[in-house]
């Protein structure tokens, strides 16, 4: 009998029970938002980290020290003036570790474009505590003997630029070539336009003059080329530009920040990690100017230098330029001085 009362009470209440379909439709929207805000994050590191490599030309690849910047961390308020960020290509995986490639990436106020700036690796210059030596020296001697404190030596070399160039230095990161050969096959291969042929002392593999597409391993066997060149390492570091710069217009041209599976096959191939330095601005806020101003083909150019022939042998600024490049640097001009030095910027084409 009480059972018969319940069902009949139950029966005359359903009518008043809300319909399960909209709810069932809320949670499955609330699933939803929730798996596309962890792709979100996912894909926010990834897209940072293709970003920062293709800035170097290099890719990021050194074990991430405790103190590493989040690079997924909240955006920090929009700087308006000119940016500076220090990128160091490492030359080995051993002991004594050397900055083969110095890279400073300026990006102007008006986010134009970036300019890459190359310094040469054997420019003589004063490092606190060890005198004149060459500049690669200085993340050497922060590093330690055994190379592995990569933060280290690149606070000592951030220092020596700084102190060189007169500008702040804002942000930076420490880089391999270790996987260069896995982003540049990422992509599909980078296009790379060399005004003369190359031939790697390493392997004999022979690079003809004009344009054409690396694949992984010829990109890092380009990079590492001195030998032979006219120029010599001025030479290696133009094509370090010239990578560079196709790197940026191979992500610009595939949308690959757009593309959350290459994305995601970039950041398993890629990398371990950045050893960063963002200063007072966020990398996530860094990487956005650097891309408004990535839009349009980078400007390629190094800080003129001469070689001189009495010891320390090795590069010294060129007396008759280096003064009003600097001075344009630190100005925020260096689109008024490259346009009227055309011989000092890298051809890309």
């Amino acid at each position: 009998m009480i059972e018969d009362d319940l069902r009949a009470a139950f029966a005359r209440r359903e009518a008043l029970t809300p319909p399960t379909g909209p709810v069932r439709a809320a949670i499955d929207r609330a699933v939803v938002r929730r798996r596309r805000r962890r792709l979100r994050l996912r894909v926010a590191g990834t897209a940072l980290a293709v970003v920062a490599a293709a800035l170097a030309g290099f890719t990021a690849i050194a074990p991430r020290p405790p103190e590493t910047a989040n690079l997924l961390a909240t955006p920090s308020p929009t700087p308006t003036g000119a940016l500076n960020v220090l990128l160091l290509g490492l030359d080995q995986a051993g002991g004594g570790r050397r900055a083969d490639s110095v890279l400073l990436v300026h990006v102007p106020a008006d986010r134009s474009r970036l300019y890459l700036v190359s310094l040469p690796r054997d420019l003589l210059v004063p490092i606190p505590g060890r005198g004149t030596d060459k500049l690669n020296a200085s993340f050497t001697f922060g590093a330690g003997p055994a190379g592995k404190d990569l933060a280290a030596g690149y606070r000592a070399t951030r220092q020596v630029v700084a102190e060189l160039t007169g500008v702040r230095i804002d942000a930076g990161a420490v880089l391999t070539y270790q996987a260069t050969r896995e982003l540049t096959d990422a992509v599909g291969g980078v296009p790379v336009c060399l005004p003369a042929a190359v031939r790697s002392v390493h392997t004999q593999r022979r690079f003809p003059a004009g344009c054409q597409t690396l694949g992984g391993t010829a990109a890092v066997d380009l990079l590492r080329q001195r030998y032979g060149l006219r120029d010599g390492g001025l030479d290696r570091d133009r094509n370090a530009g010239r990578y560079a710069a196709g790197l940026l217009t191979r992500i610009r041209e595939d949308g690959v920040l757009t593309n959350p599976v290459l994305l995601n096959r970039l950041v398993s191939q890629a990398g371990s990690g950045l050893v960063t330095d963002t200063g007072e601005t966020s990398l996530l806020t860094l990487l956005s100017l650097a891309g408004k101003a990535a839009t349009v083909d980078p400007v390629v150019v190094g800080l003129p230098v001469r070689y001189t022939e009495k010891e320390p042998f090795g590069f010294r600024l060129d007396p008759a330029l280096a003064p009003g490049f600097l001075e344009a640097l630190r100005t925020d001009r260096l689109g008024e001085w490259t346009a009227a030095h055309p011989k000092q910027v890298t051809a890309l084409r």
